[in-house]
C-alpha cells in the first residue's frame, strides 16, 4: 500500500489546493514552522484550505534548537501553531544538516548524541500534548547523526531522491524535490505513505479528532533579539541588558561563553530589557515592508532590524512576529 501525497511551505506560493485534490494527492504535510517561535508564512492558509476541501493533513517544524530544552520550546511552538486545526497525519521535527550548520554557528558541537536528544525532547512533548509525532531527515544525516533506534521509537519520514524505494524503515518516504502538481508553480517535494496515519491515529485517541480541545502550552518566555558586533562578549551583553551570562547560555545553547561569534543572533530575556514598558508586537501580513512597518509604528527600518536581528531589510515574511519597540 502507499498513499499519493506532497509537502510545502510558504516557498510554494499560494497553493491552488482544489487542483492538488482534484490531481489525486491524498495527503499533505505542511511546514507550521521553524525555530523557536517562526510560523510559516502560508501555513495558516495552507491548513485552513486543506481542512475545508477534506484534504488530510500533518505538519512539520524545522529544528534550530541546539539543546533539549530548545527543541522543548520548538515543540511548544508548533503545538500553539497547529492546535487550530485537523490533522489526521503526524506531526514532524524536520531535522537535517542545515540544522547542524545552525547548531555550530552558535558555538555548540552538534554530536549524534545532541541531535537524537533534540528528536527525542521534541517528539516526546508532542505526545504530551496529544499528538502523533514523527521525525523527518535524510539517508546521510540519519545515518551520520540518528540511527535506528529512533525510528524504531517514533515514526520516521526519510528523504531519498531515488526512482526505487530502498526498503528503509518508515511511514513516509519523500522520493523528489522537483515534482511537479498542478496548482502550484515550481518545484514541490512528492512523498508517498506506507502508513494509514488517519486510521492509526484515529484509533489511538490521538491529534484531538475526537473534538477535545488541546490544552495549547504556555508561552514561551519573551525576548528580544541582539546581534553580536565585533568585540563583544557574553558577561559584557549580559551586563548591557540587566542579565546573567549563564540566563544568555542557557537561552542560547551556548555550551562555552568564551566562544561568540560576531554577526550570530542571541535571544536576550525580555525582563532584562524592557526598561518597564510593555512590549509591542507586530504580525507581518502580506504585501508589507519593513520601512512601511517603521513609518506606521513611528521608528526607523534600522530600529526594528536591529530589535529583530534582521540582516536584510528587504527580506520578510508574512506571518512572521516582529517586535516594534
Amino acid at each position: 500500500m502507499s498513499i499519493k501525497g506532497l509537502d510545502v511551505s510558504r516557498f510554494q506560493g499560494e497553493v491552488d489546493w482544489e487542483r492538488v485534490k482534484a490531481a489525486g494527492y491524498q495527503f499533505a504535510m505542511l511546514r507550521a514552522g521553524y525555530g523557536d517561535d517562526s510560523v510559516d508564512g502560508q501555513f495558516r492558509r495552507n491548513a485552513s484550505e486543506c481542512n475545508r476541501l477534506g484534504l488530510p493533513i500533518g505538519a512539520y517544524w524545522f529544528c534550530y534548537a541546539a539543546s533539549p530544552e530548545n527543541a522543548a520550546q520548538e515543540a511548544d511552538s508548533c503545538i500553539r501553531t497547529v492546535s487550530g486545526y485537523r490533522l489526521d497525519y503526524p506531526v514532524c521535527y524536520d531535522i537535517e544538516q542545515a540544522s547542524a550548520d545552525y547548531v555550530e554557528k552558535q558555538g555548540v558541537s552538534f554530536t549524534p548524541a545532541l541531535a537524537q536528544s533534540l528528536v527525542k525532547s521534541f517528539c516526546d512533548r508532542i505526545e504530551a500534548q496529544g499528538y502523533f509525532a514523527m521525525f523527518y531527515s535524510n539517508r546521510s544525516f540519519y545515518d551520520t547523526y540518528l540511527g535506528a533506534a529512533l525510528a524504531g521509537r517514533y515514526a520516521f519520514w526519510y528523504a531519498r531522491y531515488t526512482d526505487t524505494f530502498d526498503g528503509t524503515d518508515c511511514g513516509i518516504w519523500q522520493y523528489t524535490s522537483t515534482g511537479s502538481v498542478p496548482g502550484i508553480s515550481g518545484n514541490v517535494d512528492l512523498d508517498l505513505a506506507y502508513v494509514d496515519y488517519p486510521s492509526v491515529i484515529r484509533r489511538a485517541g490521538l491529534n484531538h479528532l475526537d473534538g477535545t480541545a488541546p490544552v495549547p502550552p504556555s508561552p514561551a518566555p519573551q525576548y528580544i533579539t541582539y546581534v553580536i558586533q565585533p568585540g563583544d562578549t557574553l558577561s559584557g551583553i549580559a551586563q548591557r541588558f540587566s542579565t546573567s551570562v549563564r540566563t544568555l547560555a542557557e537561552l542560547n545553547g551556548i555550551s562555552d561563553p568564551d566562544k561568540i561569534y560576531a554577526g550570530n543572533t542571541i535571544r536576550v530575556p525580555e525582563n532584562g530589557s524592557s526598561g518597564g514598558s510593555a512590549p509591542v508586537y507586530y504580525t507581518i501580513r502580506p504585501g508589507d515592508t519593513l520601512s512601511g512597518i517603521a513609518l506606521k509604528y513611528g521608528t526607523t527600518v534600522s530600529a526594528l532590524a536591529r530589535l529583530n536581528g534582521i540582516s536584510d531589510p528587504d527580506k520578510i515574511y508574512a506571518g512572521d512576529r516582529i517586535r516594534i519597540r
